[in-house]
């Protein structure tokens, strides 16, 4: 807990100042993931940095930065849209059934896959897609939490192709009536958005990780949504949303 109350005093976050529900909600994800042993945590959203001067970071990302700042050498964070992550190339509903996970699209490697988990014919015939160096983390992990951001609706682009390619895990016990990998591997999924359907996102995504066999975490599940007024797209709107993102959390000094 004291180291806790520093990050948050480095932060300038306290109860007092942040009466929205957003500082308990950080608060309860921190210290429920400073029990487990290992975390993974994989922030989604992309931004186009023009200004070095003036670097702009995901609000998701800052999110997943600080958790990580708090949980040190527990926590391991990949930046999602850094990788080179190949679509999925839709094996699961072939004329012929469903062959994703199947035994044959194993990723013959140690080194890439030491599990012995990873199944996936993308990996296999694409020979530069990195999506191992996220499940090679994964499988060696407590708890994996995503974070994204909300855009038309939905979880972004980046989160999307990133859990349409961890299908085969959901296909190993489910389709192909093999064990459960990842059964034991608590799941969350933290978004920010600027006016619609965030807490949709998050439920449904929360229903996608129970499908896929993850153990989620209820105080892994939650959301940031700077307006409820779904009209309001004005450019001091979007202004706004991050003066007040920060404001909410008290983090604008290191962002």
């Amino acid at each position: 807990m004291d180291r806790l109350n520093e990050l948050f005093d480095k932060y300038n976050v306290t109860e007092k100042n942040n009466s929205t529900g957003n500082f308990k909600k950080l608060k309860k994800t921190i210290l429920e993931l400073d029990k487990l042993d290992k975390v993974l945590l994989l922030p989604c959203s992309n931004r186009y940095n023009w200004n070095p001067d003036d670097i702009d970071i995901p609000k998701s990302t800052i999110l997943a930065i600080v958790i990580q700042e708090y949980l040190g050498n527990k926590s391991v964070l990949i930046d999602v849209p850094e990788l080179k992550i190949y679509p999925c190339e839709g094996n699961v509903s072939r004329k012929d059934g469903n062959s994703c996970g199947v035994k044959k699209s194993l990723l013959d490697s140690d080194t890439k896959n030491p599990s012995g988990y990873h199944r996936c014919w993308a990996s296999l015939n694409e020979k530069d897609d990195e999506l191992w160096k996220i499940t090679k983390e994964l499988f060696d992990s407590n708890a994996v939490i995503f974070f994204s951001s909300i855009r038309w609706g939905q979880a972004n682009q980046f989160y999307q192709k990133l859990i349409e390619r961890l299908t085969w895990i959901e296909n190993r016990h489910a389709t192909l009536g093999e064990s459960n990998v990842v059964s034991n591997i608590q799941s969350g999924f933290i978004c920010v958005g600027q006016n619609w359907k965030g807490m949709d996102v998050v439920d449904t995504q929360k229903k996608v990780h129970t499908f896929y066999g993850f153990n989620p975490n209820d105080n892994f599940y939650w959301n940031w949504q700077y307006t409820t007024k779904m009209s309001d797209e004005t450019q001091d709107s979007y202004k706004d949303s991050f003066s007040s993102f920060v404001d909410k959390f008290k983090i604008k000094d290191l962002f």
